[in-house]
């Protein structure tokens, strides 16, 4: 868990970077414009208003927001997005999921085997490695914001099942479905997360290091640079120096 958490604070440092360029907006749109598919209020539907929330964290203007959700509902005209899991393994044997949205398929397959084997990885079958995740809500708190007992007592109340000692930080776990019931107790605490979001816990790890873990972070940034991945999951542990040296 220390290594996903670790490098989630990281990557969230990062967007934070790219959201003010504006790099981060085509693949929010598309996430909206997916999840708007199960219905274009947010309302009733969590995945878009997990989605739309992320949009407006991000500065995204209102019309923007307003036009993909009505590309998704099918009310604007507009290329058909499939989402796609790769499944495969980076240096050290390190688990690897690759989720992506796209509008070509077979070009897709593709870059994404090349990504894999240009960084020392290989692109496997379908439910090679999915076994190894389970889909969980996370939210990281800095300690300095509150104490273990406090955060807790809050947390489980929420409806979370686990926090974790992450070294300066805290991790709460919970349920997917309880991720908005607990994002808010926290912040009606007045807690402002560095990490919040629902993604793939792998439930075993590999620690790289040297080499090994430079190679695995070069993968993972190559993967988050292409223009059709959403989410990059791998179930490695590497020491916070190396990630932030690349991340």
């Amino acid at each position: 868990m220390s290594g996903h958490s670790k490098w989630a604070t990281i990557k969230h440092k990062k967007a934070a970077l790219d959201a003010k360029r504006g790099r981060s907006f085509t693949r929010l749109i598309k996430e909206i414009a997916i999840a708007a598919r199960a219905g274009g209020d947010p309302d009733g539907n969590p995945r878009l208003r997990t989605a739309v929330n992320a949009a407006k964290a991000a500065s995204m203007p209102a019309d923007n927001i307003k036009r993909a959700i009505m590309r998704g509902t099918g009310q604007l005209e507009g290329a058909t997005i499939d989402e796609v899991t790769f499944e495969g393994y980076g240096p050290g044997g390190v688990a690897v999921l690759v989720e992506v949205a796209t509008d070509n398929r077979n070009r897709t397959v593709s870059e994404i085997r090349h990504l894999f084997g240009k960084n020392g990885g290989n692109l496997g079958e379908a439910g090679c490695v999915a076994w190894l995740f389970h889909k969980r809500s996370l939210i990281v708190v800095p300690k300095e914001k509150m104490g273990e007992d406090q955060l807790m007592e809050l947390a489980l109340n929420a409806g979370a099942d686990d926090l974790k000692d992450e070294g300066e930080n805290w991790s709460i776990l919970s349920p997917p479905e309880a991720h908005e019931a607990v994002l808010q107790a926290v912040q009606k605490a007045g807690i402002t997360p560095a990490v919040q979001e629902v993604t793939m816990i792998p439930q075993t790890q590999v620690k790289l290091e040297g080499k090994q873990a430079q190679a695995m972070l070069r993968m993972t940034e190559a993967f988050e640079e292409h223009e059709d991945v959403q989410n990059v999951y791998a179930n490695f542990d590497i020491e916070e120096h190396e990630m932030e040296a690349v991340g």
